[in-house]
């Protein structure tokens, strides 16, 4: 049987997988893709990105293409037994750089990210291939491969394997790895109409005892329905076309009969999560490491957050810029934060589901009463209630034993627009580069590193930083420079106050965009110390 050598074998060519391709294609990884089906599902699936997922898209040059295909700022109504809708998730911040609610139709992203590997040579799709078994030992993965087409068989030997192969998992299957939690009892019927005129721009969760339903408003006169099936109903008869539309009817009369439905389909919610997120040499992403109910929005999304985290670490080790040993940070870092998004999922998918029409009164009763306090309607205006992203244990330094949960260190950097030394305006993650970056306000932070320090984190292309604060130059085209740095404006003045919310003038940005630490200048070589221990 013919072996093929490579660096990296992504298990799965969905979105995370072929996210995650593009990055290793970035970063210069050889990398075959391996994925089951021929052509990308021709309806949407996944039809929510916030700004984190699409800051993501960002790091491999594709957000603003992919951004084309989606409507942004799409409002989220919760509706009560009545029909009134008693909240409304209506964010208006962007700190991340984009919009916080972001819908699209999955397919045609997908055509997108994939259209973004034709710039890398070494990345290798092969569709119509399948993983049959996977093996390995301390110095490789070794994957026995079906070519559905020719129906041959063939090997390949990887330094790594990254299972993105969903929920059901061939590659977590083959490995013994655990899958725990729950199946919820209620499906729900997902029907995807085309030729959409009902003006409803939003999302709306409708908790209707009678049956609980959704409506999504999607791009290019597209809309999604999910209607909950009740106990006992057939799944069968209620998939009907003819049924579908009766229920959709008596939400929006007769404008059901221009609709054309795309697909209809139950689905059971599972909230699982898998027992480690990495065996040896293989990782696994997205559901294929835990999968949530759709309620709020953050299965794509979850899995976006995990390829960020794995591709500029397999890549740094493929490039013995560090130690594999990091690889093992993947679990600790993201477990936390997935799991606390599915029970999120599950708590508003509990609210949502009530069919106790008394129970659904006394909700209704708490949130009118919880609705006229404003700290708790800023809360749900700007989405307040996801859970933030913190990592405690792995590549980050914390100068305290106790990490409390208002440090910034561990968590999602800003990314404000600055503009450069040409005056050109642009997001800031842009400055920052595709490796670590080193960002001093109004300071330059090559001048307070030892020649130790200097050495070892230009082997990993970290880029250095000042920020200046706006118009402090002489004039316009006469701007503050630093020596050997790269030196911005803070233009909306954001940096200036996150700077002073920290109370110190230099961060440790990693390439995921994960504050790794923040210090002073006469502290800096400290920190840049217990970082570098981490990473060799």
């Amino acid at each position: 049987m013919q072996i093929k050598k490579t660096d990296v074998v992504i298990v799965g060519g969905g979105p995370n997988g072929i996210t995650l391709a593009n990055y290793m294609g970035l970063y210069g990884i050889d990398t075959i893709v391996l994925e089951s089906s021929n052509e990308i599902l021709p309806y949407p699936r996944a039809v929510g990105m916030d700004d984190e997922a699409m800051r993501v898209l960002q790091g491999v040059g594709l957000a603003e293409i992919a951004s084309r295909d989606m409507i942004r700022n799409v409002p989220l109504r919760y509706y009560n037994a009545r029909g009134v809708c008693f909240a409304e998730v209506k964010p208006s911040a962007a700190k991340f750089g984009w919009p916080m609610r972001n819908i699209f139709m999955q397919q045609l992203t997908e055509v997108t990210l994939r259209d973004g590997l034709k710039r890398y040579p070494c990345i290798d799709v092969r569709l119509g291939h399948s993983m049959e078994s996977i093996n390995q030992d301390d110095l490789k993965v070794s994957l026995k491969v079906m070519d559905h087409t020719s129906g041959e068989q063939y090997g390949i030997d990887a330094q790594y394997v990254v299972a993105a192969d969903g929920g059901r998992s061939p590659v977590r299957n083959h490995l013994g790895i655990g899958y725990s939690g729950v199946t919820h009892p209620a499906k729900w019927i997902v029907v995807d109409a085309a030729n959409d005129s009902l003006d409803a721009p939003y999302t709306a969760l409708h908790a209707d005892p009678e049956r609980p339903f959704v409506c999504i408003y999607l791009p290019y006169q597209y809309r999604r329905w999910e209607f909950m099936l009740h106990p006992g109903e057939d799944e069968e008869k209620m998939c009907d076309e003819q049924v579908i539309r009766g229920l959709i009817r008596k939400h929006i009369g007769d404008a059901v009969d221009k609709l054309d439905i795309v697909r209809i389909r139950a689905y059971t919610h599972n909230s699982r999560v898998a027992e480690t997120f990495i065996k040896g040499r293989v990782l696994l992403c997205g559901d294929a490491a835990h999968i949530t109910p759709p309620w709020a929005g953050q299965g794509l999304n979850s899995g976006l957050r995990d390829v960020v985290n794995i591709g500029w670490k397999i890549a740094a080790v493929i490039k013995g810029k560090v130690s594999p040993a990091i690889l093992e940070s993947y679990d600790s870092e993201r477990r936390g934060h997935a799991t606390d998004l599915i029970a999120l999922a599950d708590n508003m998918g509990a609210v949502l589901g009530m069919t106790n029409p008394v129970l659904a009164g006394v909700r209704d009763w708490i949130f009118k009463a919880t609705g006229s306090v404003d700290n708790l309607r800023e809360h749900l205006t700007e989405f307040k209630f996801k859970p933030v992203a913190q990592i405690v244990r792995g590549v980050v330094h914390h100068e305290t034993d106790e990490v409390y949960e208002d440090s910034h260190v561990g968590k999602l950097f800003i990314q404000p627009d600055v503009e450069d030394a040409h005056g050109q305006r642009q997001k800031l993650d842009f400055i920052l580069g595709d490796w670590f970056a080193i960002v001093g306000f109004r300071t330059n932070p090559l001048e307070h590193m030892t020649d130790e320090n200097r050495q070892f984190w230009e082997t990993l292309n970290t880029r250095y930083i000042q920020v200046n604060r706006s118009r402090s130059g002489n004039n316009y085209d006469d701007r503050l420079k630093a020596d050997g740095v790269i030196s911005v404006e803070d233009v909306d003045n954001q940096l200036s106050n996150w700077f002073t919310d920290v109370r110190d003038k230099i961060v440790i940005v990693r390439p995921d965009r994960f504050v790794a630490a923040i210090t002073s200048p006469h502290r800096l070589n400290y920190a840049l110390d217990a970082l570098r221990k981490k990473l060799i």
